[in-house]
C-alpha cells in the first residue's frame, strides 16, 4: 500500500552484527579482581580442601567444648592413663584429665596464639616497610639498618629470655592466663615482623613507579592518599600469603615456647604444653603425645597449603 512503512522499520533492532553479516559475541562481563584470586585458589586443590579442613578444625574447637562438657582440669585417679575410650575418646593424662575436652581448650588458645602473633608481627611490617618505600633515602637506610639487627638475632633464645624476665611482671598486673598470653603474642609477633617489612618495602619500590601511581600523583594526589588508596592495596597479595606463613611459625613457636616449660601454665592447656606435659610417659601412654602431636601437624600443614594456594592466587604471572 502506498505511504505503509516497511515492516523492517518497525522491528525491534537486533545484536550487533559484524562485517559477515552475523551477531557479534556479547561483551563478557567483567570480573572483580578478589573473584578472579578465588576462582584461582580453588583450582588449587590441596589449598582449597586444606581451607575446608583447617574451617572444620576452628569449628571444633570453638563449639566443641559446648558439646563436651568435661572440665579441663577436672582429676579422676581411677583413670589416670587411661586409653581411648567411649567415656574419654582420646584417653586421659597422668592425673585423670580428660584429653578431648584439653585439647578443645587447648586448640582455642594454640590458634588464638597464632592468629593474634600474626596480625602484630603484619601491622608492625607492613607499617615499617611503608615508611621504608615512601620515604627513601636516610629515612629508609635506617629502618632497613634496624630490621637487619633484628634478623641477625637468635630467635629462640631471645624469645626465652624475654619471657623468662617479664613473665612474672605481666601477671601480676593482667593474671596469669591473660598475662602469659599477651607476653608469648607480643614477643613472638615482636621478632616476626622483618620478612614482612623487607616485602612491603620492595612492593612499594616497584609499585610507586607504575603508570597509575604516578597519574594519580600528577593529579595532585597527596602522598598518603598514594600509599593507601594505589599501593598498598596492590601489595597486599604478597603480604596475605607472608601472613599465612606467620600463622603455622608462630603455632610451632607457641608449641616450642610450651615443650621447654616456658608457654602457659599446666592448667592452661595447649597443644604444645600438652605434648611436653606427655613426654615422661610416651612408653606407656603414647595416646597422650599423639593427638596434641597430630593437631599441631594438621593445623600448620593446611595453612602452609593455603599459603602455597594464595600464593598462585594473587600472582597475576600464573596462569591457573
Amino acid at each position: 500500500m502506498a505511504g505503509s512503512i516497511p515492516a523492517s522499520a518497525t522491528a525491534e533492532p537486533g545484536p550487533p552484527r559484524g562485517p559477515t553479516g552475523k551477531a557479534d559475541a556479547p561483551l563478557p562481563r567483567s570480573v572483580s579482581p578478589w573473584a578472579e584470586a578465588w576462582r584461582r585458589f580453588r583450582r588449587h586443590r590441596l589449598a582449597y580442601w586444606s581451607l575446608w579442613l583447617l574451617g572444620l578444625v576452628v569449628l571444633v574447637v570453638l563449639l566443641g567444648p559446648l558439646v563436651w562438657k568435661l572440665g579441663i582440669n577436672d582429676i579422676d585417679f581411677r583413670a589416670r592413663l587411661a586409653g581411648p575410650s567411649t567415656a574419654h575418646p582420646f584417653g586421659t593424662d597422668d592425673l585423670g584429665r580428660d584429653l578431648l575436652a584439653r585439647m578443645l581448650y587447648g586448640g582455642r588458645v594454640s590458634l588464638a596464639v597464632g592468629l593474634a602473633a600474626m596480625l602484630i608481627g603484619l601491622v608492625i611490617g607492613v607499617v615499617v616497610g611503608a615508611i621504608a618505600g615512601i620515604a627513601r633515602g636516610w629515612i629508609d637506610a635506617a629502618l632497613m639498618w634496624v630490621t637487619d639487627l633484628f634478623l641477625s638475632l637468635p630467635t629462640l633464645p631471645v624469645l626465652l629470655l624475654l619471657i623468662f624476665f617479664f613473665r612474672d611482671p605481666l601477671k601480676a598486673v593482667f593474671g596469669p592466663e591473660v598475662g602469659i598470653f599477651l607476653l608469648i603474642v607480643l614477643v613472638i609477633g615482636g621478632l616476626s615482623w622483618m620478612p614482612a617489612a623487607r616485602l612491603v618495602r620492595a612492593q612499594f619500590f616497584s609499585l610507586r613507579e607504575k603508570e597509575f601511581v604516578e597519574a594519580a600523583r600528577a593529579l595532585g594526589a597527596s602522598t598518603s592518599r598514594q600509599v593507601v588508596r594505589h599501593i598498598l592495596p596492590n601489595a597486599l597479595g604478597p603480604v596475605i600469603v607472608a601472613g599465612t606463613i606467620n600463622i603455622a611459625a608462630a603455632i610451632l613457636t607457641e608449641s616450642t615456647l610450651s615443650f621447654l616449660g616456658l608457654g602457659f601454665p599446666p592448667d592452661i592447656p595447649t597443644w604444645g604444653r600438652i605434648l611436653y606435659d606427655s613426654k615422661d610417659y610416651l612408653d606407656i601412654a603414647m595416646h597422650w603425645s599423639l593427638f596434641p602431636g597430630f593437631a599441631i601437624f594438621l593445623a600448620v600443614l593446611t595453612i602452609s597449603f593455603i599459603g602455597d594456594g594464595l600464593r598462585d592466587a594473587l600472582d597475576p604471572r600464573r596462569v591457573l
